[in-house]
């Protein structure tokens, strides 16, 4: 969605910097630039000034590079293995949009890639605050992409839409001590068969309302007519933007961060999955979390 914060893909994905990548990785790339300097973690120069030896890259993508692979085995099934170029066979590999945006930023931590269907991009935030907690890195950058191309359409069977997003997970004391704003707090997250024990696990209650609940159609029927959640506001991202496949969950996540930011009242819930997928995710998202700096706390930095 150019605006704001945003690209245009038709006039923001070519410069030297982008050149011999795949698209997903030039819309990761892109994304990844807006949302580090959000975050207060480049300079002038668009140069990372984070701890870069600790901090993660967690790229979601279920389709982002099978243009790349088709490509690579169209050629070899009529030129041998000797027809393919140097320069693109990198682009083969399932982890190379996070290794671009990690080589981009010189970033040395974590680096995974998330594949995992409908559930993906709210798996890849929960692996990105899990490096955290465990002290495997003490930031990530989370981003959730799928790009638009005719392999993408064939294997959806639908329009694939271009979509890239990309958000700075890091802990409430970092944020302070360095003058960061957080938008918001991830406070719980789940997986399992059906949304009714994700919802139990992921730490819904009825003391804390959900204001705002980022949920497919099919989520929401899965909910049942008698459950907490079925007065709450509710949006539908990919009825609004086409299919989002692995960027959906990442997308929830920035949406809920924007919509907490405006100041409403409520939690936000971010669910992907349902009866008709293998699995279901739940994260439950708070207001932030905002701490005095260890300046103001009369500390040394």
């Amino acid at each position: 969605m150019p605006g704001e914060g945003g690209f245009d893909p038709a006039t923001g994905l070519s410069g030297r910097e982008l050149r011999h990548k795949d698209r997903a990785s030039r819309l990761a790339l892109r994304a990844a630039e807006f949302a580090l300097h959000d975050a207060g973690l480049t300079d002038a120069d668009d140069a990372f000034t984070g701890a870069a030896d600790a901090t993660a890259v967690v790229v979601s993508t279920n389709l982002g590079n099978a243009d790349s692979v088709c490509e690579a085995t169209d050629t070899i099934a009529t030129a041998g293995v000797m027809g393919l170029s140097p320069l693109g066979l990198p682009q083969t590999s399932s982890n190379v949009i996070a290794g671009w945006v990690a080589i981009r930023y010189r970033l040395r931590g974590p680096n995974l890639t998330v594949c995992n269907g409908v559930t993906s991009g709210l798996d890849a935030l929960a692996w990105a605050r899990n490096f955290i907690v465990a002290g495997r890195a003490e930031a990530a950058v989370v981003v959730g992409v799928e790009p638009a191309n005719d392999v993408v359409t064939k294997v959806l069977g639908e329009q694939s839409t271009d979509a890239a997003v990309a958000v700075v997970l890091e802990p409430a004391d970092t944020a302070a001590s360095r003058g960061a704003r957080p938008r918001a707090t991830i406070t719980g997250y789940a997986r399992a068969r059906d949304l009714a024990a994700v919802l139990a696990c992921a730490g819904l209650s009825e003391e804390e309302p959900v204001g705002l609940w980022l949920a497919d159609e099919a989520g929401a029927a899965s909910a049942g007519e008698g459950h907490l959640l079925a007065a709450t506001r509710r949006i539908d991202l990919e009825s609004q933007l086409g299919p989002l496949a692995g960027a959906l969950g990442v997308l929830q996540c920035a949406a809920a961060a924007a919509h907490l930011e405006g100041g409403a009242n409520g939690n936000v819930l971010a669910t992907a999955g349902g009866p008709r997928d293998d699995a279901t995710a739940a994260l439950l998202l708070t207001p932030p979390v905002t701490r005095p700096s260890t300046q103001e706390r009369g500390q040394h930095p």
